[in-house]
């Protein structure tokens, strides 16, 4: 293993898209990007005001995931110096720790040359992330659907989403764990029957492409809307005006604390500029799927 220097590059994700809770994962067109070189000790350097309060050494959450699966293959890895930029949102529900996994994971299977398989990665990937539905598009793109229980992990992978997207970001960070922390310990078997049929209709419509019924089911979720839909400033007004200009659907995208709209193709860029100047709160960015999921892009050995 010889002195080399190459990028990373990983998208940002969605996931749950409504009742597809911990399941369901999109890619979406922002991206971080990692460029890594041998140095003597560790360092992480982050372009860019938003990142600057995370880890700079081994305990950065990229590092960590370079040597975590260095060590499960019995492998010493030398240290790098790993130069990041990103216009992700940080803590805003678009994946970031799971981008960060996913790109240590792009790395290390790069640099001990360990050839690991695209569902091995997800696997690795989810047991540290815990859940499998952000890694996942992570590291594939586009849409994925996964089941990811104990030792068990099965995933589709649908690489071409035919949709536009608008992401409303608020100002302020939300902790996946906090968020987590609002909803119910059990629901009863009629409610989770229907949030079962609303997960199976969406996935289903969304194998097909058909956004407009996708759309329909990502507002029927059950599982986390109602407990976290409180956090969110505006929440019935910005449904209701993106319907209004032809959205398919409007969900919250992750844990929060951003929103997720689906709109046809191509006018993601108008409903994003009509929603900026009727909901100002909010930082509106027009996106669309990333059909490709983390990639390594070599620049010399």
């Amino acid at each position: 293993m010889g002195a080399q220097s190459f990028s990373v590059t990983v998208p940002a994700t969605t996931a749950n898209l409504g009742p597809g809770y911990d399941s369901l994962g999109l890619a979406l067109s922002l991206y971080t990007t990692i460029d890594v070189s041998s140095a003597d000790e560790w360092l992480v350097q982050y372009e860019g005001e938003e990142y600057q309060s995370l880890a700079t050494g081994e305990d950065n959450l990229i590092v960590q995931t370079i040597q975590d699966i260095a060590k499960r293959y019995k492998k010493v890895i030398p240290p790098q110096k790993l130069t990041v930029q990103s216009n992700i949102p940080l803590g805003k529900g678009l994946g970031s720790s799971a981008t960060a996994i996913a790109a240590g994971i792009e790395i290390v299977d790069h640099l001990l040359s360990l050839d690991l398989s695209p569902k091995m990665k997800v696997r690795i990937g989810s047991e540290l992330e815990g859940h499998a539905d952000n890694v996942s598009a992570a590291l594939l793109g586009g849409v994925t659907i996964s089941y990811f229980v104990e030792e068990e992990m099965e995933i589709v992978h649908l690489p071409e989403p035919d949709v536009g997207a608008v992401i409303l970001v608020p100002p302020h960070a939300l902790k996946t764990e906090e968020s987590r922390g609002l909803l119910p310990g059990e629901l009863t078997h009629a409610e989770a029957t229907a949030g079962s049929a609303a997960s199976n209709l969406l996935t289903a419509a969304i194998a097909q492409n058909d956004w407009e019924m996708a759309g329909r089911m990502m507002e029927k979720d059950i599982f986390h809307e109602p407990y976290r839909k409180k956090l969110f400033p505006n929440f019935d007004e910005v449904r209701a005006m993106s319907k209004s200009c032809g959205a398919y659907g409007m969900t919250i995208s992750g844990a929060g604390p951003s929103l997720f709209v689906v709109v046809p193709k191509g006018t993601e860029e108008t409903l994003a500029k009509q929603l900026a100047v009727a909901f100002p709160y909010y930082k509106c960015l027009a996106v669309q799927p990333s059909t490709h999921g983390a990639g390594v892009n070599c620049t010399h050995k």
